[in-house]
């Protein structure tokens, strides 16, 4: 049976590595072990050693403790301290066109980017 924290943190094993835009075999590669066990991590299937853990964060370029961030919050607590945010899905990142959207956004120059942000503000305003 999946343990909760493994699913959690096999969700940011993947959603980090696509959004750095690396494969399964490439992130794989870089940790020495097949690709197969990184997709038994991004299951939940297997549990992740702290070890390998470390590496997986290392080859990602992320702290250790950002595969854990977020395992503190519940749907119904996170609904009730922002309503606003109702119509948006608790794992937003789970969504690969939400997913697209980030990396896209992070893609284009800073100043560009600041003005699409407050264009997108505006229009949400609106809407």
């Amino acid at each position: 049976m999946k343990h909760p924290v493994d699913v959690h943190v096999g969700k940011r094993i993947r959603h980090r590595r696509w959004m750095v835009g690396m494969t399964q075999q490439q992130l794989a590669e870089k940790v020495g072990i097949k690709f197969q066990q990184i997709q038994k991590y991004e299951t939940g299937m297997n549990r992740v050693s702290a070890s390998r853990l470390w590496d997986i964060a290392e080859a990602l370029s992320v702290p250790v403790a950002f595969f854990f961030e977020g395992m503190d919050m519940n749907v119904e607590a996170q609904s009730a301290a922002h309503p606003e945010d109702a119509s948006v899905p608790a794992d937003i990142l789970a969504d690969k066109e939400a997913l697209e959207l980030v990396r896209s956004y992070y893609a284009i120059p800073e100043n560009q980017r600041r003005r699409l942000f407050e264009l997108a503000r505006v229009l949400s305003d609106v809407a």
